[in-house]
C-alpha cells in the first residue's frame, strides 16, 4: 500500500539535491583498528591504504570528481619514531605499487603540504606520480602529506607578503579571494563535504580556509572498515541538505 506523502518525514520526502563535487576525508582510526585486533598499529595503516584504493575507485561512479585524503599531519611527527618511519615507508611503497593502477583508472594525483621535511626518495616519488598522472581527468586524488591548515595559511601568507614586498601585488587590492591563490589547493575547488571516521568530532587542522562552508559528517566507523556502502550512504544524506552559504531560503 502506498504511503500518503503528507505523513512522510519531510527530510526523507525532500527531493535529492546534487551530490558533492569534492569530498575531503580525515581517515581516522587505523591504529585503533589494529590494536583492537591485537596487532601493530602499522598494520592498521596498511589496511587504511587499501581502503583508499576502494574509495577512490568508487568516486567516478558516485559523481565525485575530487577526493582529498588526510594522510599525515604536521602534528603526526610527534608519534613514535617507529610509527613515523613505518608510515613514510608505507607512503613510498603505496606510490610505487599503485602508480600504474592510478594511471590506468584515470586518476590524477596531487600532494599538498610542506614537502621540505620529507626524505628525498619520497619527494622524488611524489613528483613522479604527479607527472605520470598529470593528464588524467576521471577523478582527482589529492593526498595531504605533512599537511596542517595553519601551516598552509602561514606559508601562503609568506608568499603573498613577498609579492607585496617586491611590488607584484598591491596590498590595497587584497580581498578574501586573494589568499586562496597562494594556498596549496589553489587549483582545486573548495570541498563540499568533509568526512571524519572513527567517532572523533573535530577537524584537526584540516583544510581550515577551504572548508568554511563545507558540510560535515562525523561517523563512528574506523577508516579500515569504511566501505563503499558507507560512502554511498553519506553521499545520499548530503543530497538531502540545503546549502545556503549564509543566506536564507527565498
Amino acid at each position: 500500500m502506498a504511503i500518503p506523502t503528507q505523513i512522510l518525514d519531510p527530510v526523507l520526502a525532500a527531493p535529492a539535491g546534487p551530490g558533492p563535487r569534492h569530498v575531503a576525508i580525515i581517515m581516522d582510526g587505523n591504529g585503533r583498528w589494529a590494536q583492537r585486533r591485537g596487532r601493530p598499529r602499522l598494520l592498521g595503516h596498511r589496511a587504511g591504504a587499501r581502503r583508499v584504493r576502494e574509495i577512490v575507485a568508487a568516486c567516478p561512479d558516485l559523481g565525485v570528481e575530487y577526493v582529498t585524503v588526510f594522510a599525515f599531519s604536521t602534528e603526526n611527527w610527534k608519534r613514535t619514531q617507529d610509527e613515523v618511519s613505518g608510515l613514510m615507508s608505507l607512503f613510498r611503497r603505496y606510490i610505487q605499487t599503485e602508480a600504474d593502477t592510478l594511471l590506468r583508472q584515470g586518476t590524477r594525483v596531487r600532494f599538498i603540504g610542506d614537502r621540505l621535511q620529507l626524505d628525498a626518495k619520497l619527494r622524488a616519488l611524489m613528483d613522479m606520480i604527479e607527472a605520470l598522472t598529470a593528464h588524467n581527468t576521471r577523478v582527482n586524488l589529492t593526498v595531504a602529506l605533512n599537511y596542517g591548515g595553519r601551516d598552509e595559511v602561514a606559508r601562503a601568507t609568506k608568499r603573498l607578503a613577498r609579492d607585496v614586498a617586491s611590488g607584484r601585488l598591491d596590498p590595497e587590492s587584497i580581498t578574501d579571494q586573494t589568499l586562496p591563490r597562494y594556498l596549496d589547493t589553489h587549483v582545486l575547488p573548495d570541498p563540499d563535504l568533509v568526512i571524519r571516521t572513527s567517532g572523533e568530532a573535530r577537524i584537526s587542522n584540516f583544510l581550515l580556509w577551504q572548508s568554511a562552508y563545507a558540510e560535515y559528517e562525523f561517523v563512528d566507523t574506523l577508516w579500515p572498515d569504511f566501505t563503499r556502502d558507507c560512502f554511498e550512504a553519506i553521499l545520499s544524506r548530503y543530497g538531502m541538505r540545503e546549502r545556503r552559504y549564509g543566506g536564507v531560503r527565498a
